[in-house]
Parts: structure tokens; C-alpha cells; sequence
């Protein structure tokens, strides 16, 4: 991990097209502000996990159907059989 330390108004650069710049230090707290390409997606870290979770969830579910109605086409063909 890279550890920067950035002023308030001072910024970072990733790649050639975020930028990313402290607004403002109340306390334990740092706003910061993010210009990136509306193609990118930005999400808070918990908001991120909550996603992939949901996903992951979804994805289960569509592999279970899935194998619930394979089961059920093996079925009728092995009684055609």
C-alpha cells in the first residue's frame, strides 16, 4: 500500500485520468473529492462489499436454479428412456 500525506487542497493523481484532492479535515475525518471518467465506477468501501455480496448472492441463486431445472430435464429423459 502507498501511504501519502496530503494537506488540505492538495491532491493525487492515478493513472493520467483521477484525481483525487482533500477538501477538508474536521477532527478524525477527511473529506475528500474524486474527479474521475463517468465510466468508473466509485464506491465507498462497505457500499463496494455490499454489491459484490448482493452479486454473489444472485449468482448462487441463478446456479441453483439452474441445476434444479438440469435435474429436472435428466429426469424426463431418462424416463423417455
Amino acid at each position: 500500500m502507498l501511504v501519502l500525506t496530503r494537506r488540505n487542497d492538495e491532491s493525487i493523481i492515478i493513472g493520467n485520468d483521477i484525481e483525487i484532492t482533500v477538501i477538508g479535515i474536521e477532527g478524525d475525518r477527511v473529506r475528500i473529492g474524486i474527479k474521475a471518467p463517468s465510466n468508473i465506477d466509485i464506491h465507498r468501501k462497505e457500499v463496494y462489499l455490499s454489491i459484490q455480496n448482493e452479486n454473489q448472492e444472485a449468482n448462487n441463486s441463478i446456479n441453483l436454479l439452474n441445476e434444479k431445472e438440469l435435474t429436472k430435464k435428466l429426469s424426463k429423459m431418462i424416463k423417455q428412456n
